[in-house]
């Protein structure tokens, strides 16, 4: 690992799915230990059911309301809560409320944050509108995840 500074409103940045995720800090900067993912969800918005099959994740939620299923349970998360997900879990999270929710991700080992960059649309503008999602986009989703050791379960 080495030590680093970022500054806020900083770092490299994409739009999955309609779905703005900012990686805070990757595999290159913690020697692959974890990443560090601030999501921001817009209301209704959130990927399908998938299943990791190389990194655990947790989620703290900053802001808004969001619904994770996970192993045939939902949870329904607010801010100041603490959800961990062990790899291999079939899960799942939406955003139930009717403003953007906002999670910081932590996935270990890192990786995750290089899919996203794969498959992402790179942010110019953080305050913008996401890009509707297309065809193209669920397709690029659907053939780079099991590069990543990730099955998506479209319902």
């Amino acid at each position: 690992m080495k030590t680093g500074f970022l500054p806020p409103g900083e770092g490299r940045a994409y739009w999955v799915v309609g779905d703005l995720y900012t990686i805070l800090s990757g595999g290159d900067d913690t020697g692959g230990a974890f990443a560090l993912i601030h999501a921001v969800v817009p209301p209704g918005g959130g990927p399908p059911p998938h299943v990791h099959g190389r990194e655990d994740e947790a989620f703290y939620v900053l802001d808004g309301t969001v619904t994770f299923h996970a192993d045939g349970r939902e949870f329904t998360a607010t801010a100041g809560t603490w959800i961990t997900l062990a790899r291999g879990s079939l899960h799942s999270f939406n955003n139930t409320g009717a403003t953007p929710a906002a999670m910081l991700i932590v996935a270990t080992p890192a990786g995750l944050e290089r899919f996203f960059a794969e498959i992402g649309v790179p942010v110019t503008d953080r305050t913008a509108a996401p890009p509707p999602v297309g065809p193209d986009e669920i397709g690029r989703l659907l053939a780079v995840a099991p590069t990543y050791g990730i099955e998506i379960r479209l319902p």
